[in-house]
């Protein structure tokens, strides 16, 4: 197996919900809406979708409670600190909840993290010091 994803697929409490605040807050692009699922413009990277929580546990044979820290955080890397500010403004506009306001980090980076309405991690980060980030934008 290969250290690739082919596509993240999150489940969501309510697809609407999770739609507005990625495509009005943070101005995402729909690919295909199915319905019962969702997938965003990906621009060449893995491909982004939502799926009803509940649908999403019972198709891989899981419950869908849970709670507390999940062990997985989206990691988003930009190529200025100034960037990393405006994107953490978007998500709080949106409604996302900061989980650590931006500022410097203990590598030497600068970033931030923020929850979206479903309480997905996303970890927004910038150094200088990088030469072959993977970087999002």
């Amino acid at each position: 197996m290969k250290a690739h994803v082919s596509s993240i697929l999150l489940g969501v409490r309510d697809l609407d919900r999770a739609k507005r605040f990625y495509t009005e807050g943070l101005g995402w692009k729909i690919r295909n809406d199915f319905g019962i699922s969702v997938f965003f413009e990906s621009d060449g990277a893995s491909p982004v979708g939502f799926y009803d929580r509940e649908g999403l546990a019972a198709q891989v044979g899981t419950d869908a409670e849970g709670s507390g820290f999940s062990g997985l955080v989206l990691t988003y890397v930009v190529r200025s600190e100034a960037r990393v500010d405006e994107i953490m403004a978007e998500a709080s506009a949106a409604g996302a909840t900061i989980v650590k306001p931006a500022g410097a980090l203990p590598w030497g980076g600068y970033g931030g993290t923020f929850a979206d309405p479903d309480g997905y991690i996303w970890s927004l980060g910038h150094s200088d010091a990088g030469v072959d980030q993977p970087y999002a934008e």
